[in-house]
C-alpha cells in the first residue's frame, strides 16, 4: 500500500502525467508494415505531385493501429520535384504557399490494412498537434500533444 501511494505522489509532482518510454517503435527497411504505409500515401501525393514517386522516410512511427509519417518525396532514382510542372499545380495549388513538398502523415490500421486518414503536402504548421488529432495520435506524436 506504501509504495502505490509513493507512486500516486509521485505522478502528482511530475505534473500528473506518468513517465514511460518511448510508446511507438520504427519499423524497419524492407519490413511489411513499412511497406504497407507507403502504399497507404504514395496515391493521395501522386495525385498531387504526379507520378512516380518515391520516398525518403524521415521518421516512421507506429503503435498500435496508428501510425505518424514524415516524409520526404522525390522521383526515383533522388530526382527533385519541380512543383510548378505538377498535377496539383494544373488544378491550382499554388507552391509560392507551400513549404516545399514535405509530407505529413497519419495512418489508422483497419482490420489488416494501413490506411493514411490525413496528410498534407508542403505544410506550414503542425496541423497535426491540433487537440482533435492527439485524441487519437498521441502516441505517436508525443512531442506535439502534451
Amino acid at each position: 500500500m506504501r509504495a502505490i501511494f509513493a507512486f500516486v505522489i509521485g505522478l502528482l509532482v511530475l505534473g500528473g502525467t506518468p513517465v514511460s518510454a518511448q510508446s511507438y517503435s520504427e519499423p524497419g527497411r524492407g519490413t511489411a508494415t513499412r511497406s504497407a504505409l507507403m502504399d497507404a500515401i504514395r496515391p493521395h501525393v501522386e495525385w498531387d505531385l504526379g507520378r512516380p514517386i518515391e520516398f525518403v522516410v524521415d521518421e516512421l512511427r507506429v503503435a498500435g493501429d496508428v501510425a505518424y509519417g514524415s516524409l520526404s518525396p522525390q522521383r526515383p532514382g533522388g530526382g527533385a520535384i519541380d512543383l510548378y510542372n505538377t498535377p496539383g499545380y494544373r488544378r491550382g495549388v499554388n507552391p509560392d504557399y507551400m513549404d516545399g513538398t514535405h509530407v505529413a502523415v497519419l495512418y489508422r490500421k483497419l482490420r489488416e490494412t494501413w490506411v493514411a486518414v490525413h496528410h498534407s503536402i508542403g505544410a506550414t504548421d503542425v496541423w497535426f498537434a491540433a487537440p482533435d488529432y492527439c485524441i487519437e495520435y498521441a502516441a505517436v506524436s508525443p512531442e506535439w500533444c502534451k
